[in-house]
């Protein structure tokens, strides 16, 4: 019903800008009224969820991108923490090996200085050997010589002038 009209107890309308007007209002024609009114509810409703819907899934779609970026930096976070811990392990492995072959080195290092006292000694006492030292001053050669051969030893020491022209 419009605004400026209204019903009269005798199923008339009445307008107030102009005069009575009958209007007479059938079934038939509440019925699509009302179907045409229920129509445009509907559609106003089915408008309202549509957005809201749209709405919806647009805060869908940034909550997942964002579920992806949060998911793809927990896994470089992970990925980074495992790099790490696969060097630490592979730099405590490498430790380890250079301590256990340190260690080997040195018992051989030892037992090779072993060989060769004794093998000094023997080839000293088989062979025999000469050790001395000498000493060179101003226009004379001091020297120093111990000769060993087996169980016998000699040393000699000899003053040897050296000719300089002067």
């Amino acid at each position: 019903m419009p605004l400026f009209q209204q019903m009269r107890g005798d199923g008339r309308e009445e307008s107030w800008f102009s005069g009575p007007k009958v209007r007479i209002v059938r079934k038939e024609e509440n019925k699509a009224i009302v179907s045409i009114q229920a129509w445009w509810r509907g559609t106003l409703v089915r408008r309202t969820l549509l957005h809201a819907a749209l709405r919806a899934w647009i805060i869908q779609c940034w909550w997942k991108q964002k579920l992806v970026l949060l998911m793809e930096n927990r896994r470089r976070v992970a990925l980074d923490a495992f790099a790490r811990q696969e060097w630490a392990v592979v730099k405590l492995q490498s430790w380890v090996r250079m301590w256990c072959i340190r260690l080997r080195y040195l018992r051989l290092l030892h037992a090779v200085r072993i060989i060769q006292v004794y093998w000094r000694w023997h080839s000293c006492h088989t062979r025999g050997f000469i050790q001395g030292h000498y000493d060179l001053k101003e226009n004379q050669l001091n020297l120093q010589l111990e000769i060993s051969l087996g169980s016998q030893a000699c040393r000699v020491q000899q003053c040897i002038p050296l000719p300089i022209k002067e």
